[in-house]
């Protein structure tokens, strides 16, 4: 096999012939490594031997519904699509402990005792020790469940060809290594190359793989920017490790919608399904508090309520801060300009801290308002209206602009006993919303609606 000398950055597997202080494609430093280069070779004219099937018109080719196999859990199934597909290769991501091990082991029993044959390749534990973990989690069932301990791809393969599972576990891909390959395992070169045959192997066989993938500090898979484009789905674990929920969402999906998300909490028993998100994200919220509004989002169909919570003081370091914890913090310096410019308060000096409870990352604009209306009321220390849903997207001169979804996120409120919603004013005048279970009240500014909680909870006063 001819091969030559390469230099690979270990985040996002950008080559270069020579060493480089920096990475020129992902700015990061120190992060290139000498790997081998292999070459094309006899191997590789192997694996497109595997593809015989020449080219088809489209209008010919015959096409099925996908049968897709059902978990057992439903909030895994949600983010899939609808289930695993036949054939398909899943990433999933994720801070240490967070749980990636724990939903793959709880997979795999859901699927066997369903009477699918499942095998789990654990590279960095042993047998017992993956059985004293299964123990804990209560996956130890009859069924076709096969465990083995190895790192060698070659072997994993031939232990594939031998059981023909439906479906595979690789727990990590980071420890997985092709011998062809001199690099050590978790290396660019290693990760591309093992996804790249588990990916051909799952096509040709049908066998549906799960790889799980490290995360490095900024929070994406080691080394695999490459493996995101191998791969036909991937899942990310968000939450904090030490918290007990956690929130699984598609960042890419070809059988499926990429913005339906999961939620989670962490027991000792494993990971338990949330079948009511909102309620939980709001189980703890106080009450009399400044700061605290509740806001409506969107995940894929799903509405979820979640508590946005704001504290302002005054700074005493000569230069105000801005932390937000589940918020765009760009979004949240636009907000604080248009409170100061539109409003008219005086926040240059203070320090504003904004976080959405339940470990919950917004990205939808009709939390803008809710997130205005909260640093409004801890700057002048004086309570929103409560049992109110605050949506709107928040422009730069201070109007409220109409969001889609309006009567999802209004009857979601409504079951949870909400009994107020301050909402756009455009979007009321096409509202078909003829229930009394919650009063709805239009707003056009910033301004008016700010004045509307005030008002409201001071003549409630």
């Amino acid at each position: 096999m001819r091969t030559k000398s390469v230099f690979a950055c270990q985040n996002c597997g950008y080559q270069s012939p020579k060493w480089l202080g920096r990475c020129p494609d992902c700015n990061s430093w120190n992060s290139f490594v000498e790997e081998d280069y292999i070459a094309p070779s006899a191997k590789y004219k192997e694996r497109r031997a595997l593809y015989k099937d020449g080219p088809v018109l489209l209008k010919e080719v015959e096409f099925k519904e996908e049968s897709r196999l059902k978990t057992g859990i439903l909030e895994l199934d949600r983010v899939l699509g609808g289930g695993i597909v036949q054939g398909c290769v899943v990433l999933i991501g994720g801070d240490p402990g967070i749980g990636k091990s724990t939903v793959s082991l709880q997979v795999s029993n859901q699927l066997s005792g369903q009477g699918h044959t499942v095998l789990y390749v654990s590279g960095e534990e042993s047998v017992a020790q993956t059985k004293l973990r299964a123990k804990r989690l209560g996956a130890v069932k009859e069924g076709n469940l096969y465990i083995v301990n190895q790192t060698d791809l070659s072997l994993v393969i031939e232990y594939i060809k031998k059981i023909n599972p439906d479906v595979v576990i690789i727990d990590s891909i980071q420890v997985i290594f092709e011998p062809s390959i001199s690099s050590s395992p978790g290396s660019v070169s290693q990760v591309r190359e093992c996804a790249g045959i588990l990916t051909q192997l799952a096509k040709t066989t049908g066998t549906s793989i799960f790889i799980i993938g490290h995360v490095t500090k900024e929070g994406t898979i080691a080394g695999p920017r490459v493996l995101e484009h191998i791969v036909d789905t991937v899942l990310y674990f968000e939450g904090d490790r030490f918290s007990i929920y956690r929130i699984l969402r598609a960042v890419k999906n070809r059988f499926g919608s990429t913005n339906e998300i999961g939620v989670f909490e962490m027991t000792s028993g494993g990971l338990k399904e949330v079948r009511n998100p909102s309620e939980i994200f709001l189980s703890e919220k106080p009450r009399d508090v400044s700061g605290s509004v509740v806001v409506s989002i969107l995940e894929g169909s799903r509405p979820l309520l979640v508590e946005i919570q704001s504290l302002v003081s005054k700074s005493t370091f000569g230069y105000a801060r801005r932390r937000t914890q589940g918020f765009d913090y760009n979004r949240l310096s636009l907000l604080v300009a248009v409170l100061e410019k539109r409003i008219g308060l005086c926040l240059g000096a203070e320090d504003i801290f904004v976080n959405v409870a339940g470990g919950i990352k917004i990205e939808d604009p009709a939390a803008d308002l809710g997130v205005a209306v909260a640093i409004a009321s801890a700057f002048r220390e004086q309570i929103a209206l409560g049992d109110t849903l605050f949506l709107g997207e928040v422009g730069l001169a201070g109007e409220i602009r109409s969001i889609s979804q309006v009567i999802l996120r209004i009857n979601e409120a409504a079951k949870l006993g909400f009994k107020h919603c301050i909402l756009p004013k455009n979007n009321y005048k096409n509202l078909d919303y003829k229930k009394d279970d919650i009063e709805l009240t239009p707003v056009s500014t910033l301004k008016e609606a700010l004045d509307i909680a005030t008002a409201e909870t001071q003549r409630k006063k």
